[in-house]
């Protein structure tokens, strides 16, 4: 996990283990909310799209949707953890800055100006996951501390026991640049919805 050339919160470079999971190849989206929104009785998100991501939920209503498709599917989902989070973005390639190579993307002029688009517009990654690092920022089950990973433990991290913001990962539609890299951190406080947060669910194996 990390990055040596990245922010200060993105080292040390250090090896980490996962336990097997699965993860979604995409966002939730806004046609898999509807039927969670209309059961628990929630307003309607802010962008409406069928096949974008459902964005402008926060924490809780993420870990909520992961509840309540748990009783759903004869699967329990949760939100996944940083760790895992990183290892699906580089798609198998270790270290590997983006999760298409090793640079930025070029997009065409108005993309992305009025909100997120229908997922898996661009090709998958090594893993056949679609949309990691662009389109929304996907919040995470970690707590975020900025200097975790001189702490964190090798096998299976799972952020810090406590704090003020919950970690997320990934670029959004609303940034000039459109993507993030495999190993960049963001946070933002659990209770906060903005229109570029988003999530997608992961299981144990």
């Amino acid at each position: 996990m990390g990055q040596a050339g990245g922010r200060d919160e993105e080292k040390p470079v250090h090896r980490v283990t996962v336990a097997p999971f699965r993860m979604s190849r995409y966002p939730v989206t806004n046609g898999h909310w509807e039927a969670f929104r209309k059961a628990t009785g929630r307003a309607r998100l802010e962008f409406a799209h069928e096949t974008a991501p459902a964005a402008s939920v926060n924490w809780f209503d993420a870990a909520a949707y992961c509840h309540w498709l748990s009783a759903q599917w004869p699967l329990a989902v949760r939100l996944p953890s940083e760790a895992e989070w990183e290892f699906a973005a580089r798609g198998g390639v270790e270290q590997q800055a983006y999760p298409w190579g090793t640079g930025p993307r070029s997009y065409p002029p108005g993309r992305w100006q009025h909100g997120p688009e229908p997922v898996a517009q661009d090709d998958p990654n090594g893993y056949g996951l679609f949309d990691m690092c662009q389109n929304v920022h996907e919040w995470c089950a970690d707590w975020y501390d900025a200097g975790y990973y001189a702490v964190a433990p090798a096998e299976n991290p799972r952020g810090p026991d406590r704090g003020a913001r919950r970690a997320s990962r990934g670029g959004a539609w609303r940034h000039h640049i459109k993507c993030s890299r495999c190993a960049a951190r963001s946070s933002i406080p659990p209770e906060f919805r903005y229109a570029d947060y988003g999530f997608r669910v992961a299981a144990d194996v």
